[in-house]
């Protein structure tokens, strides 16, 4: 039995991938995982009131209070460091940061990126610009992609995907929609569990799954 793994979860708006951590944690969906801090990159944002309802303890580190990345990416590897957490997961977070958070966490951040990664991915491609991106390109199937986080924007090894049809009357909102809860919602709770089981490991930047 994997010893109880401590999650981080970053955010920087209304926190529905958040959310569907949270859930999934109440029915044992993330195994030997724990979320005990949510870190947001602005105040107000509702992901806090989320971490709140919940009892999970929360820190509000606002990018514009630090004069560079290197300084802000230092307080947020430092804060995770100190709260002993394991596993980091963007939630939702629009704020870049350097090598010393992954420095600190080697392939223990995930993120979950609403498209078939290596479609539809890399700077730019966020929010509803993937959704718009792919209905300009007329793409049958469309979905989600959980990767490790590396210095590179959507590069890293891939963890899990969920493949969602695109439908013809599809705008980017009702694709947006239906990304989220039939894949993202998902397969992001699924990664940590896998995570936090010690069910994965990463060789030659591909992610194998032990047995399960």
């Amino acid at each position: 039995m994997a010893e109880m793994k401590k999650i981080a979860v970053f955010v920087s708006g209304g926190g529905t991938n958040l959310q569907a951590l949270i859930d999934a944690e109440k029915v044992g969906g993330l195994g030997n995982g724990k979320i005990t801090l949510v870190v947001a990159s602005k105040p107000g944002v509702y992901a806090l009131e989320r971490a709140a309802q919940n009892g999970i303890a929360s820190v509000v580190l606002p990018r514009r209070e630090y004069d560079s990345i290197a300084a802000y990416s230092k307080v947020l590897a430092d804060t995770c460091v100190e709260a002993g957490i394991d596993l980091i997961v963007l939630a939702g977070f629009l704020t870049i940061f350097d090598e010393q958070v992954y420095e600190k966490f080697p392939n223990r951040i995930l993120n979950v990126h609403p498209a078939l990664i290596p479609s539809f991915c890399g700077k730019g491609y966020y929010g509803l610009h993937v959704h718009e991106a792919a209905l300009e390109k007329g793409v049958k199937v469309s979905g989600a992609t959980v990767h490790i986080v590396t210095p590179e924007c959507d590069a890293g090894p891939i963890v899990l995907q969920k493949a969602v049809d695109v439908l013809d009357d599809d705008t980017p909102e009702t694709l947006q929609k239906r990304i989220m809860e039939q894949a993202e919602w998902k397969i992001l709770p699924e990664a940590v569990r896998l995570f936090c089981d010690d069910k994965l490991t990463v060789v030659n930047n591909k992610v194998y799954k032990k047995g399960e």
